[in-house]
């Protein structure tokens, strides 16, 4: 896969930057999906062995004859994007500005296995907000970056670059933009990366806000992961999110393998297929959602939805640089950090567990916004956008 820069002398200037994949980077891929070597159908009804073949062929049925990138390469294109270099590595961004002079920026971390993708359909409500039915004092400029070793960023070729380097240079970006004053979101690793932008508290960062908060207090999650027994008084929502927990521990395999041995994951950037069940079994609400929209049920995304994004990891082969992370990681997923800065919590009924608001207090010091939904997972940002931004514009509306 090719894109264009303008080239620039300075490493640290700002330059445009446009993709532009070639016809025959999209043929190779029909060919391979083609020719998938196909395993046996699963030997029970249901997603406890994993993918379903079912799901898997009908996505590979729509991706090699009905999915056009070109409809998504002129999306990302029709954004501002931007190459930038820092500590050493290319950044890729989309910076899209309000008209609203006084917006307040805002940047946004995706995580895996999402790209900014997940993060475009809540672009005009955020930087747009009046064209959305909201208040035009709700206004944001948006700064959304691929993580290192995701999308169009730099792959790194030394380790060292785990959530916290990137956390460091998200401030640096912000920096270059020539924001004195912003606040930042993010899920799954966004969540992580921008749990530690408020550990780290730089002087310009007013706030974070999650949708998956790292708010599991340190001796619950040791016992959860140890299978110690938990405290015997525990409230019943606490209870269930850990079960909820429990679960997830239970079923992270792919998290494991990647954490331990990235590079082995060959197979992910040799097959398309390979590398879609990888993504698609990220988690049991996530899979059953996706597993629906390729039977024909819709709901919160598309197929082209899915298959961009995996489109995405394929062109840039990014499946063992993005699984990389999970080994340079040495934070808890989903325990206390230690973050400084105000918070505001969303919690969504299919995340991976429902942080309780005791937990939150707890964890947070400075907690501004705590909201239960009623719909949306993982991915909320990609699922619910509308939900998701009036969550944004509420939680940091104290910050303004």
């Amino acid at each position: 896969m090719s894109a264009t820069t303008e080239e620039s002398a300075a490493a640290s200037a700002i330059r445009p930057f446009t993709i532009e994949v070639p016809e025959a980077e999209l043929e190779a891929l029909r060919v391979r999906i083609a020719a998938t070597h196909w395993p046996d159908k699963e030997t029970v009804p249901d997603q406890s062995q994993g993918v379903q073949l079912a799901t898997s062929q009908a996505l590979a049925r729509y991706w090699a004859t009905d999915h056009d990138w070109r409809r998504c390469e002129a999306k990302l294109n029709a954004l501002p994007q931007f190459i930038t270099e820092i500590d050493g590595l290319d950044i890729h961004f989309i910076h899209v500005r309000s008209e609203r002079d006084d917006a307040l920026p805002l940047i946004v971390t995706h995580g895996w296995p999402g790209s900014v993708l997940e993060n475009l359909k809540i672009v005009g409500p955020l930087t747009d907000p009046v064209a959305h039915g909201a208040s035009e004092s709700d206004a944001f400029h948006l700064v959304i970056p691929s993580v290192p070793g995701h999308g169009f960023s730099g792959k790194p070729t030394t380790t060292g670059w785990g959530p916290d380097r990137i956390a460091r240079a998200w401030a640096e970006l912000m920096r270059r933009l020539g924001y004195t004053r912003y606040v930042a979101q993010g899920g799954d690793w966004g969540a992580i990366i921008t749990e530690l932008m408020g550990v780290q508290a730089p002087p310009e960062l007013l706030g974070i806000h999650s949708n998956m908060p790292g708010a599991v207090p340190p001796h619950i999650d040791r016992a959860l992961q140890s299978g110690n027994p938990l405290p015997s008084d525990l409230p019943d929502d606490e209870r269930r999110a850990c079960e909820q927990l429990a679960f997830v521990y239970q079923h992270i395999a792919y998290a494991l393998m990647m954490g331990d041995r990235p590079q082995t994951l060959t197979g992910l950037a040799d097959s398309p297929v390979g590398l879609a069940d990888f993504m698609l079994d990220h988690d049991a609400r996530s899979l059953d959602l996706i597993s629906r929209v390729f039977a024909g049920h819709p709901e919160g995304l598309t197929r082209d939805d899915v298959l961009d994004n995996i489109t995405l990891y394929w062109l840039t082969n990014t499946a063992i640089s993005s699984a990389r992370l999970y080994w340079e990681n040495k934070y808890p997923l989903f325990a206390v950090k230690g973050v400084s800065v105000p918070v505001a919590v969303s919690v969504f009924p299919d995340e991976l567990y429902q942080a309780p608001r005791s937990w939150a207090e707890q964890a947070y010091p400075k907690l501004i916004h705590y909201n239960k939904l009623d719909r949306g997972g993982h991915f909320a940002a990609w699922e619910q956008p509308q939900l998701f931004s009036e969550e944004i514009r509420t939680g940091f509306r104290s910050l303004r």
